[in-house]
Order: C-alpha cells, then sequence, then structure tokens
C-alpha cells in the first residue's frame, strides 16, 4: 500500500460519465443486399457505461474488478482516450501509456524497432528519446534479434512482450493496463509486476483491469467494482473484493440452482 503522505493530486477524474455503442444487427453482406435494404437497418444501441464518477490520486495503483462485459476495459479505452464519453467528462494528468490489448498500435508490416518509434510518436515522445530507450526495451521484452523483424510473424507472446517493454520504459506518469499480460509466461508476469511496484514507487499512477482477485488485493491502494456498466463500489480493496466475490458467488448458486 502507498503512504498516505506520498498521495499528489488527483491524475484522473471521471465525472458522470457513461458511454453508448451504436450496433448494427444482420448487416448485409453485399452491395446488392444493402441497396435492397436502403432505410430499413436494424439498429441498437447498447450502453457500456452509466453514469460513472470517480477520482484516481497521482500515485495509486487503482485496480477495476468486474464480470466480463461489466464496462472495465471500454472505462480504460475512455480514460486512455480511444473512445469519447457519450455524456460526461475524464480528466488525465500527466504522459499516459497504456496497454490495452495484445499488439495495440502495432502496424503488422513494420519491424518491432520501427513500432517502437511509432509507439513514441503516438505517445508525444520524439525519436532521440526512444533511441536512448531501445536497449531497455529490447532487454525487457525479451525479443532479441527478432526486433528488426515484421511483428506480423511474432508470437502472441513475443507481441504482449514488446508491448509491455514501451508502455512501462516511455517513463510514464498514467500507465493503464489491461489483463494482457496474463498471455506471458510466469516468469515474465512476475517480472512486469515487480516493474509496475517499482513505477509505482516511483509516483506513477497504475490503473489494472484483472480477473485475478489475488493480485489485485496484493497491488492496490483502491478498487473500484463495475457490474453492468454502473459502479456498484469504490474503496479499500479487501471491503471491495469481498462484496465482489460474495456476489459472484451467490449467482452462481443461483445459476446452479436453474441449471
Amino acid at each position: 500500500m502507498s503512504d498516505p503522505a506520498r498521495v499528489q493530486a488527483p491524475a484522473v477524474e471521471v465525472s458522470e460519465v457513461s458511454k453508448r455503442f451504436r450496433l448494427e444487427l444482420n448487416r448485409p453482406t453485399s452491395v446488392k443486399e444493402a441497396m435492397l435494404r436502403l432505410g430499413r437497418r436494424d439498429v441498437r444501441h447498447l450502453w457500456a457505461l452509466r453514469d460513472i464518477s470517480l477520482t484516481i490520486d497521482g500515485g495509486a495503483f487503482f485496480g477495476l474488478v468486474g464480470h466480463n462485459g461489466s464496462g472495465k476495459s471500454t472505462l480504460l479505452r475512455l480514460m486512455a482516450g480511444i473512445h469519447r464519453p457519450t455524456t460526461g467528462s475524464i480528466t488525465a494528468r500527466g504522459r499516459l501509456s497504456a496497454l490495452l490489448e495484445l499488439g495495440s498500435g502495432f502496424h503488422p508490416e513494420l519491424t518491432g524497432r520501427e513500432n517502437v518509434f511509432l509507439n513514441g510518436a503516438m505517445l508525444g515522445l520524439g525519436r532521440q528519446q526512444m533511441a536512448a530507450a531501445m536497449d531497455d526495451i529490447i532487454e525487457f521484452s525479451g525479443v532479441g534479434d527478432q526486433i528488426d523483424a515484421p511483428v506480423k510473424i511474432y508470437s502472441s507472446g513475443m507481441y504482449m512482450r514488446l508491448g509491455f517493454s514501451v508502455a512501462v520504459n516511455v517513463e510514464p506518469e498514467i500507465l493503464l493496463v489491461d489483463e494482457v499480460i496474463a498471455v506471458g509466461d510466469e516468469e515474465f508476469q512476475q517480472r512486469c509486476l515487480h516493474h509496475m511496484e517499482k513505477l509505482r514507487s516511483g509516483g506513477t499512477t497504475i490503473v489494472l483491469v484483472s480477473h485475478d482477485a489475488a493480485l489485485v488485493r496484493r497491488l492496490c491502494d483502491r478498487v473500484g467494482w463495475l457490474d453492468g456498466g454502473q459502479l456498484r463500489a469504490v474503496g479499500d480493496p479487501d471491503e471491495v473484493l469481498d462484496s465482489y466475490l460474495r456476489q459472484s458467488s451467490d449467482a452462481g448458486d443461483a445459476q446452479s440452482d436453474l441449471s
């Protein structure tokens, strides 16, 4: 847990945020079908998040938990600026780096090295800064000589290792991490966790989405529980996780009774 004396100003503020996605059902599979069905498309709207408000302090390690489809990853993408809220606002203070999905931000035809420079440019970092970090990125990722091969030939593990290495070696002030680190082997997962703890001790704000309750309990200062797109609770990791796991257990028992 972090020292309360080290708590900084809020790094991320989410204010009354809702997110709606437009879904088109039974999409046409040909131009002819599209013309015949012009004006008769079946459109639905899905509210992935509803009225979410929370504050994440600078230097905190914040966890997001919830069942699949609860809105965790959507909220992380909103924080990263990949999506825009339908209503409400999100303010992030500081250089933000994110590892949200396997190979996110990578161009498959470019080499690993070229993608490192591309990711740096997307984060507003110059070529000289990324060149200075290149050796550390290659060493941490373990991709070796494959750094000069097109990433389209990388295994899923190599994708993940290089993506994580870039995300944590660009001196982020805010780091957003989805469960993608679970793709790696045990040794690399432990290196990732150790490096995140090192970043946290240096004042980096970290937001982690995970289904691993033990990991969240171990790492996080505060936890938010999302359920059906709504924020059920925010607070002490033990209290929030106990409530979440109790609800999950009750739901499992109810499902068993119906089967």
